[in-house]
């Protein structure tokens, strides 16, 4: 959502007449503590029931999909209140309506492991602007059918290197996601690089034990890590939705 910000999407909208939601199944305390941290110029809204999500599908415009597990890693991180998701989380999507409700635009994530879950390979903000323009140019057009971006923000991280990345955010002990955190200022691109960073380390010291000590007992001791690192690599592996195309 931030891309619109600063890619000039949301001035763009608001020339053109209209206005920009933002729309989360977490609840509306997050939502706003979300916008107010990425320093977003429109409204977050929370929809923890699905309500306007139930109201896009029935009408025809939108249906997401929806992973019931909720969060994916049990507490996403640990120094804060874990977000609640009752109906589960829906899926990401975007959808552009005229004042006469036709669809100018529309697209769903169809998460699956390749996008990490849904968590990559969304439209880039001026593709998505590109192509409004295009339908605001065509009038007396139908509806706008799902759209298959070619243009993506970033290509999915390969399933395997995702988890350990995950496992290095939380210190090798069990994966943990980079939501946004509530205490203290944040920088998710910061911790990402450090996971980087602390899984080089780790990878770097299990070959050193390997070439300076017995390897016997060093294939032992990576072998308890695993058995310890094993349920919440199956829990995230569970719980991250993955949808057959």
């Amino acid at each position: 959502m931030r891309g619109y910000q600063k890619q000039g999407v949301v001035a763009a909208i608001r020339s053109a007449g209209g206005e920009i939601f933002g729309i989360t199944s977490e609840p509306q305390t997050l939502a706003s503590e979300a916008g107010a941290s990425w320093e977003l110029g429109f409204r977050l809204i929370g929809d923890p029931h699905h309500e306007i999500a139930d109201q896009c599908r029935e009408r025809g415009w939108l249906d997401l999909y929806v992973n019931a597990h909720g969060d994916p890693l049990g507490m996403i991180t640990r120094d804060i209140d874990p977000p609640t998701h009752p109906k589960g989380y829906f899926q990401p999507g975007v959808i552009a309506l005229t004042s006469e409700r036709r669809i100018l635009y529309r697209w769903r994530g169809v998460p699956t492991r390749h996008n990490n879950g849904g968590a990559t390979e969304r439209p880039t903000p001026a593709h998505v602007w590109q192509r409004i323009e295009q339908a605001l140019a065509s009038h007396g057009a139908p509806d706008a059918a799902l759209d298959a971006p070619a243009s993506v923000d970033m290509n999915g991280i390969p399933w395997p290197l995702f988890v350990l990345l995950l496992l290095a955010n939380g210190n090798f002990w069990r994966p943990m996601g980079f939501a946004l955190q509530r205490r203290g200022p944040d920088d998710v691109a910061a911790r990402a690089k450090r996971a980087v960073g602390k899984l080089v380390l780790f990878v770097a010291g299990w070959l050193t034990a390997f070439a300076l000590l017995p390897a016997g007992w060093v294939a032992l001791a990576l072998l308890g890590y695993v058995v310890i690192a094993a349920p919440g690599i199956v829990e995230m592996h569970r719980a991250f939705q993955s949808v057959e195309k």
